[in-house]
């Protein structure tokens, strides 16, 4: 399925570019402004709301983005994230299978293994989200007409679960598959919006954004059954993340001779 995704967004990508090379939205009234693709790599530090609050803490973005960037500052393309946290805050997770003397450590869960040994098992956040955005510059100088506050919307698909890190797997009862009647695998649509500032360096050097970024998902449970709860997994969720969020770019502009160079 990740890989379909994929697929799906690099061809629409490159059907955004090959048709934005038109200006679709109009041409600017200045001639300096420079168009082309931009290679981007980004990284968030988000707060969670909603139900993905309930279950987990803070947690980091990062992945990379391609957008195209018109003659009237129109933004386009698409990005996929890796969603990656510590803290689960989960207490009745695999409450079924966990050694009932457990010292209680936060984020490790106590069993006995195969071997009659007690070992701690850690378990942490993972998911990714990948999107199609559309966004506008919107320049305050006519000097620097690349620069200035940027607002962007994504909408897109992601997903998340609780990873058990068993890596030897000695514990009998998550092998075989078993670890999904209880890693809360959730997915669904998502709308992303992100505003800040975007600075294109004259020196064709310093090329970056910042700004706040948020995302609401609209998901569900996906597995038929857990087994520590002993019921199904398909209710409705708002998954919701805000943060900070930067972004560095390696620009392809076009010159006048519509030749695509690294600048």
């Amino acid at each position: 399925m990740l890989r379909s995704l994929f697929l799906s967004l690099c061809l629409s990508v490159s059907a955004v570019t090959t048709f934005a090379q038109s200006d679709l939205f109009g041409p600017s009234e200045n001639r300096n402004v420079r168009h082309g693709v931009l290679l981007n790599i980004n990284g968030g530090y988000d707060v969670p709301a909603g139900d993905m609050g309930k279950r987990f803490d803070n947690s980091w973005r990062l992945g990379p983005a391609v957008m195209y960037k018109t003659k009237s500052n129109w933004l386009m393309g698409g990005r996929f994230d890796f969603i990656m946290g510590r803290n689960v805050n989960e207490d009745s997770l695999m409450v079924n299978i966990r050694d009932k003397y457990e010292t209680g450590k936060r984020n490790l869960y106590e069993f006995i293994n195969n071997s009659d040994q007690r070992i701690g098992v850690p378990v942490y956040e993972r998911g990714y989200a990948v999107g199609l955005t559309l966004g506008k510059i919107f320049s305050h100088s006519k000097d620097h007409p690349d620069n200035g506050f940027v607002e962007m919307t994504t909408v897109g698909f992601m997903q998340h679960k609780i990873n058990i890190y068993d890596k030897d797997r000695t514990v009998e009862p998550l092998n075989g598959g078993l670890k999904k009647g209880y890693d809360r695998l959730t997915n669904g649509l998502y709308v992303g919006q992100y505003v800040g500032y975007v600075y294109f360096a004259q020196n064709k050097l310093v090329n970056f954004s910042l700004g706040i970024d948020c995302m609401v998902g609209f998901t569900r449970g996906r597995r038929d059954y857990l087994y520590d709860v002993m019921r199904p997994d398909n209710a409705n969720r708002l998954d919701v993340l805000i943060g900070i969020r930067g972004g560095w770019y390696l620009p392809i502009f076009s010159r006048k001779s519509e030749d695509l160079v690294f600048e």
